[in-house]
């Protein structure tokens, strides 16, 4: 009995042994194989990895001339686990910040909450962008704080102050950047705007890493294996822009004091060659630690300058939406060249009116668009929506003029190479069933077909539709990039996209827009040697209407593509056709005319807003 207690004791001693032994086997595996802070803090008592960030890629104009590019700055980092006692308030004279700053910045840096990527044995960021002058004095006295080191980095930096929405800016990552992106770690940058967002990849490069290797005593002494395991940055790739900033700075200019938008597009590429939303803001606003108070005073402004209006702004067209109306009427059939309606002070049936202007009638296509007669186009949508013999329902009708819409570009975001696009509205038969109960025709929604009631485009979109005539029948989506460096644009902003209308329909529609010029509400645009096609618009509004103008020109070969849209600008003819006309003089003849530029004074004298107001 005894000899058995022994031999039992003898296997639970062992296996406590061999226990003690695989757990200790698993602490050194997990220690030195699986934890990543193990790896860390052994790695950096040998050598210290400094990250080389490549420089951001630069932007030009269409022609060449330089719009963005990068300015030497430094960064303030330290290693905590390096860190000794220091002067706190001497660091931070030196770096010109408070000591309320400076403790609250340590605090944020070491939660794991607000900065996931924490470590004690990595470079954490004190302070971003130093200037060569703030840097000179701060490296004179670097060697009183132990741990601290400073970083070569760039900022972006503008050659003009104009083009803010477009260009976009840079940042410091947010925590919810660095989640979402492997790539990101706190205190780098990413482009939050514009084109610096949507080419953020292209335009940042990808980062590089040197080794240095220290002694026992942490001091660097010299590269790791003479920099044969260093990783080179790669510098992110140059973008050359369809922009013109010469017409980019007019069409600011010409905005002052209003709100509104004016977007010119090339047809025959869909590059964009002005995109201008005001009221707007200086570029160089964005640059600097001063850019987060910049941000919150202009996001406070009541007139929202950061609002991008060129593709974020969802307006009724007014009767430029008339182009796209005729477009559809012809190719179905329910009018031809010479079809005539009649226009007694505007359209009246069954007890509705909408109103119009003097002019000869019954009036046909072309000359409804010269006069912009609102009967016209309320007749054509009144038979087209009630043909049940052709559709069947006005439901089939409704979708089948949906159909035409969105052939045209609308009702959905174009696809421009910016964040943010709205895609404005166009409404169908399951929306009019379900705003009227089923109980809906023609007459219902008779102002859709004027650029009224429901329907809303971008101002982007109204531009879109002037390349589309200009091109007779097709349309690239407008894009602000033309050419990435060494790599091809995106097959999305090379390749045509042809609407549900022949190129024969959009020649009668050519013409009413160039009789507009001629002799009709676009007199304002004809400009001496260039055969300008254009299309007034008046939207109506709770306050004083919208002025808008859409046109293009030559009429022949058109160059240039362009969509006015002031805010509260009255008439069409008041803001919208003047500032269209200049806008394509400028781009077509490389210069204004003195009488031309008379009328740019006289313009930008005519302010709707005030600073002072809201």
């Amino acid at each position: 009995m005894k000899k058995h207690s022994l031999d039992n004791r003898k296997y639970v001693i062992g296996s406590v042994v061999v226990g003690i032994v695989l757990i200790y086997i698993f602490r050194l595996f997990s220690l030195q194989i699986v934890s990543e802070e193990y790896k860390k803090h052994a790695d950096s008592n040998a050598f210290l990895k400094k990250t080389q960030y490549p420089s951001r890629g630069v932007m030009y104009d269409r022609y060449d001339s330089l719009l963005v590019y990068n300015q030497l700055a430094y960064d303030v980092t330290f290693i905590p686990r390096e860190v000794e006692v220091f002067d706190t308030l001497d660091l931070c004279n030196s770096l010109g910040i408070t000591l309320e700053y400076f403790e609250k910045r340590m605090k944020d840096i070491r939660n794991r909450k607000l900065n996931p990527g924490y470590s004690r044995f990595t470079h954490q960021t004190l302070l971003t962008q130093l200037s060569s002058e703030e840097f000179s004095v701060f490296q004179e006295k670097l060697f009183r704080f132990p741990g601290f080191y400073v970083q070569r980095r760039s900022i972006r930096q503008y050659s003009c102050n104009v083009g803010a929405h477009v260009l976009g800016d840079v940042a410091e990552v947010s925590k919810k950047d660095i989640e979402n992106y492997e790539y990101y770690k706190r205190g780098d940058y990413i482009g939050k705007q514009g084109i610096e967002r949507f080419y953020e990849k292209q335009l940042r490069g990808e980062k590089g890493v040197e080794i240095l290797l220290r002694d026992v005593h942490g001091r660097i002494q010299g590269r790791y294996m003479d920099g044969a395991m260093d990783i080179a940055s790669t510098p992110g790739k140059n973008l050359k822009l369809g922009l013109d900033i010469k017409l980019q700075a007019l069409g600011e200019h010409l905005l002052e004091g209003k709100i509104g938008s004016i977007v010119a597009i090339e047809p025959k590429t869909g590059e964009i060659l002005c995109m201008v939303s005001a009221p707007s803001f200086d570029p160089h606003m964005m640059v600097g630690r001063q850019r987060g108070v910049n941000h919150l005073e202009l996001s406070r402004d009541g007139w929202k300058p950061l609002l991008n209006r060129a593709i974020m702004g969802s307006y009724p067209p007014g009767s430029t939406f008339k182009t796209s109306q005729a477009l559809t009427f012809l190719e179905e059939g329910i009018i031809n060249e010479h079809t005539a309606y009649p226009c007694h002070g505007g359209f009246v049936h069954r007890g509705l009116r909408v109103g119009c202007h003097a002019h000869s009638s019954p009036i046909s296509v072309i000359p409804s668009l010269a006069t912009s007669c609102n009967a016209f186009y309320c007749w054509g949508l009144y038979y087209m929506i009630g043909s049940r013999s052709k559709y069947g329902s006005v439901q089939n009708a409704m979708n089948r003029w949906r159909d035409y819409m969105v052939s045209m570009g609308f009702g959905y975001p174009l696809g421009v190479d910016l964040p943010g696009e709205k895609r404005g509205l166009i409404p169908n038969a399951q929306y009019y069933d379900k705003a009227y109960r089923g109980s809906w025709n023609g007459m219902t929604i008779i102002s859709i077909s004027i650029g009224q009631g429901e329907v809303n485009l971008t101002p982007l979109q109204i531009a879109n539709l002037g390349a589309t005539i200009a091109n007779r029948g097709y349309f690239i989506t407008p894009h602000v990039v033309k050419e990435i460096e060494g790599v091809p644009l995106d097959t999305l902003y090379t390749t045509p996209r042809y609407t549900m209308v022949s190129e024969k329909n959009y020649g009668i529609i050519v013409e009413g827009m160039r009789q507009a010029v001629l002799n009709g509400t676009c007199r304002g645009a004809d400009l001496p040697g260039i055969e300008v096609c254009g299309k007034t618009g008046t939207a109506q509004n709770r306050g004083k209407d919208h002025s808008i103008f859409m046109g293009f020109a030559p009429k022949d070969n058109p160059q240039i593509a362009v969509a006015v849209y002031v805010e509260n600008g009255g008439f069409g003819a008041t803001f919208g056709v003047p500032i269209g006309a200049l806008i394509m003089e400028q781009y077509i003849n490389g210069r204004l005319s003195p009488e031309s530029q008379a009328k740019v004074d006289y313009i930008r004298e005519r302010a709707i807003y005030y600073d002072g107001d809201r």
